[in-house]
């Protein structure tokens, strides 16, 4: 037992680690390494969030596309996480506010990782 233990961990040692990669409705790739991401079922309106909180960003996924706001602080992730409709405050905290420029991600370049 032990020794199939030790070589089962051997095996995961060798193994490279690859990030993913998603592309975002404005047609750009995202790696999301710094991000956290969650699979969401509870929610009829989100299938997955994924944060950076060192830059800000938040990735939806939403019907199957992915869409990328930035500058949204983590309070706000928190409490829409936490929300009793995940779907109501999304579109009424975070969706409204990109249509109004927000959460709106403008001059930055696509965040990737080499």
């Amino acid at each position: 037992m032990v020794r199939a233990l030790v070589l089962l961990l051997a095996q995961l040692a060798g193994t490279p680690i690859v990030s993913e990669t998603i592309e975002t409705g404005e047609q750009r790739i995202v790696d999301l390494v710094t991000f956290e991401c969650r699979d969401i079922s509870r929610s009829t309106v989100l299938q997955r969030v994924c944060y950076d909180r060192a830059q800000q960003d938040l990735i939806v996924a939403s019907n199957g596309a992915y869409v990328r706001y930035c500058g949204v602080a983590a309070d706000t992730v928190e409490r829409l996480m936490g929300a009793p409709s995940m779907g109501q405050f999304f579109s009424r905290n975070i969706k409204r506010e990109a249509t109004i420029g927000r959460y709106t991600c403008r001059t930055r370049e696509p965040v990737q990782k080499s």
